[in-house]
């Protein structure tokens, strides 16, 4: 039965469509028009997503001694990182710069990119706010919030029993 005939109802109603994102449809036009306006000197046009730094993983782990905070900031360094804690919030600001350089015969291609970033972690009342140490290393920020000498004191373990 090659070539057999197939019936499609026609509706009397128009079929409703999700109304356009502006938003999106103002990136993608601008993302052609870079496309464009790079494509003859032969540089790779890109969209406006490289500029935005998204908010690094975290990690955070508890134990018997305090919180150990572990961010990663690949590419970045200590100086590009501040910390600060007002009130119960521990807050973590960053810049991420990125410039690189391509040269070919005698043209030279620059580009240069940054983003900032902001994480922020509420404070349990246990830790002792003059003791939050951090260090960096291998793009990771660790930082360590000491509980209290009482919080410690303070916590007990409360055994299970079978009913």
């Amino acid at each position: 039965m090659a070539n057999a005939p197939v019936n499609v109802k026609k509706s009397a109603q128009p079929v409703a469509r999700a109304p356009a994102d502006p938003w999106r449809s103002l990136r993608t036009e601008m993302d052609r028009l870079l496309e464009r306006f790079a494509g003859p000197f032969g540089m790779p046009a890109s969209g406006w997503a490289e500029d935005v730094v998204p908010s690094p993983a975290a990690e955070v782990v508890e134990d018997k001694a305090g919180f150990h905070v572990a961010l990663e900031l690949p590419g970045m360094a200590e100086k590009d990182v501040e910390i600060t804690i007002e009130g119960d919030m521990l807050s973590v600001h960053g810049e991420k710069k990125r410039e690189s350089e391509h040269k070919e015969g005698n043209e030279v291609y620059s580009e240069r990119s940054w983003g900032m970033f902001q994480r922020s972690f509420l404070l349990p009342e246990t830790v002792d706010r003059d003791k939050v140490a951090a260090s960096f290393a291998k793009g990771v920020l660790s930082i360590t919030l000491p509980k209290s000498a009482k919080a410690r004191e303070t916590t007990r373990r409360i055994e299970v029993k079978p009913a």
